[in-house]
């Protein structure tokens, strides 16, 4: 069974000494009150929670996995006490506005609590995740009927939402969706279709389920521009509020599935179920990019769960695996054998799994300092660039994360050799569980082309310029020779960086397939760069404090050294992508070969 810890020290020196969010909490009347203390204070807390509540259930949720009986899915043992707690300490309302219970408390503080859960327990905490998109759709596109119905019982958790896209034959592609949409004479609809993939569909661990739901209305335009949003709850909801009849929706199977067997991933049938439409008619994608969006974030975040999880469990056991003495010498003279964690191919996969891990703690933060940035900006001009910024950084984030996340879960199994693929250490159930996450939100490739054809692209390179301004800025003011090791390095690769979007840009005037062709490496390339930038930051902080003196050396100098090991041993990738995306689209598609 894996261990977890939560990492409270990384946590704070991410948010309060790489982005400084003290300083921007103060100067907002919002967040004034949110000093160091009392965010450490309320991280402690969800820190007792994951460690000793959730984490435990990790292995029990995989080995029993969900059950459906009689239409009504059971949660593994001990889920749906979890949940209870975890709903009496209020943690699902952190993040709702303040209107309808919530704590409106910043992204940067919400987002830390929702690492460790993740980290925890991923299976488990899909399904509170979910609510919070649904309590965002919602929010920002329904009547205020609407969310005076549903959003206080969803940000309390009494209630939890899930979210209703793929169908038996579309997945990515919705514009082939049939799901239909009837309107009925007192202004709510008749859905009915089938829904697959489903996570959190159903479960015994909340009152009632929120579905938002694609569909169709009658005479609807084909394609994307006819798919129009609802919301369907499980339970029909009287007029005071309360639970009534149950609604014409049930689960009608449960997939058996590689990883996260603790989360219910459902089959969902609609037959007449009554919904209410959310939003203008025929925009419903529009609309579901709110949930959506926040699922590729809470996406990304498990990339980071997966990478952490393998990696505090791997150096655990490296620290004390005998195997072999070290080709330098022995180590431990006294003991049959050193600790792996001496030789250093075994270093080079902690290393990776740790880089992984802090490199996407930062980004992760960074972008939701940006989320806090434009819900307190001064005016709409301000609030579409940090808005901006958000869009181009979450594709690269879901995609980069995850990928690299199942990378480090990967390592985590290969330290622990032959232990790994056995069920006893939970390093194979970390594989698997993080398996998925490449998958569902966009694929890789989904996410790719998303970054490359309309972030990009479409925008004639705007929004990338965008993104390299503020790298750019921070290579100006830190463009010294005790940091030269890591602004020069990074210094040339924004400029690679755009000369290979003009590069792929040209090619595509003449072939749109070029776009496709390099999609997915150019999405990885500017996932490294950025994360160049963030442990550029990390080390200029780390020899800041170091300079002036610390009680915590160790700490700092370990920071310097991830940063030193990032731009020798992981960077370097960059290189390869760079030819491989501009080798061109007919090493994949050529008319006068069939190559298969």
């Amino acid at each position: 069974m894996s261990q977890y810890k939560a990492p409270l020290r990384d946590l704070e020196y991410v948010r309060h000494e790489l982005l400084n969010v003290d300083a921007f909490h103060a100067s907002n009347p919002q967040w004034s009150e949110i000093t160091n203390d009392l965010s450490n204070a309320i991280l402690e807390e969800c820190a007792k929670f994951c460690e000793n509540v959730i984490a435990p259930l990790n292995s029990v949720g995989d080995q029993q996995g969900c059950t459906l009986k009689d239409g009504q899915v059971k949660t593994p043992d001990g889920f749906k006490e979890a949940y209870q707690q975890f709903v009496e300490g209020g943690w699902p309302a952190l993040d709702g506005t303040e209107e309808f219970g919530g704590q409106g408390l910043p992204k940067t503080l919400v987002l830390a609590a929702t690492e460790m859960t993740g980290t925890a327990n991923w299976a488990w905490s899909m399904y509170p995740g979910l609510s919070n998109g649904a309590c965002h759709t919602i929010a920002e596109h329904g009547t205020d009927e609407q969310k005076e119905t549903y959003l206080h019982k969803l940000t309390e958790g009494s209630w939890t939402g899930t979210m209703c896209l793929t169908e038996p034959h579309c997945g990515s592609d919705l514009g082939l969706l049939r799901t239909k949409a009837e309107p009925n004479n007192d202004g709510s609809y008749s859905i009915s279709g089938t829904k697959i993939f489903i996570s959190s569909g159903d479960h015994d661990m909340a009152e009632n389920i929120v579905h938002i739901v694609l569909a169709r209305l009658p005479d609807a335009p084909k394609g994307t521009k006819g798919i129009s949003l609802f919301i369907i709850p499980k339970f029909n909801v009287n007029a005071d509020g309360s639970v009534g009849e149950r609604n014409a929706v049930e689960c009608g199977s449960l997939e058996h599935k590689m990883g996260i067997h603790g989360n219910a991933t459902c089959v969902m049938n609609f037959d007449g179920a009554k919904g209410y439409l959310i939003g203008p008619e025929n925009r419903g994608l529009n609309c579901m990019f709110t949930f959506m969006n926040i699922a590729r974030i809470g996406t990304a975040i498990q990339g980071l769960a997966h990478a952490e999880l393998s990696y505090q469990n791997s150096l655990a056991y490296a620290e004390e695996r005998l195997a072999m003495r070290s080709l330098s010498g022995a180590k431990a003279p006294d003991k049959a054998a050193d600790p792996i964690i001496v030789h250093p191919d075994v270093r080079r996969m902690l290393l990776t799994q740790k880089a992984f891990s802090e490199g996407g703690r930062m980004m992760i933060y960074y972008m939701a300092l940006l989320s806090d940035l434009s819900a307190q900006a001064k005016d709409s001009e301000e609030k579409e660039g940090y808005e901006n910024l958000l869009a181009t950084l979450t594709p690269i984030a879901k995609a980069f994360m995850t990928e690299t996340g199942f990378e480090a879960a990967n390592l985590g199994l290969q330290i622990f050799g032959g232990h790994g693929y056995i069920q006893e250490w939970g390093m194979e159930q970390n594989v698997r569980d993080s398996r998925i996450a490449m998958l569902y939100e966009g694929t890789t490739g989904i996410q790719s082309l998303d970054l490359l054809g309309r972030k990009i692209i479409m925008t004639g390179g705007k929004l990338l310029q965008d993104l390299i301004n503020p790298i750019s800025k921070f290579c100006d003011n830190t463009d010294s020779e005790e940091m030269a090791e890591f602004i020069d390095p990074l210094k040339t690769l924004l400029a690679e960086w755009q000369t290979l979007t003009e590069k792929i840009g040209a090619s595509a005037m003449n072939n749109a397939d070029e776009v496709n062709a390099a999609c997915v490496d150019y999405l990885m390339y500017s996932g490294y760069v950025l994360y160049a930038f963030m442990f550029a930051r990390s080390a200029k902080i780390s020899k800041a404090k170091l300079a002036e003196g610390t009680t915590e050396q160790e700490f700092y100098d370990a920071k310097v050294y991830l940063a030193r090991f990032y731009f020798q041993r992981l960077l370097p990738r960059t290189a390869s992508l760079a030819i491989t995306m501009t080798s061109g689209v007919k090493n994949l598609l050529d008319d006068a070969v069939n190559p298969f």
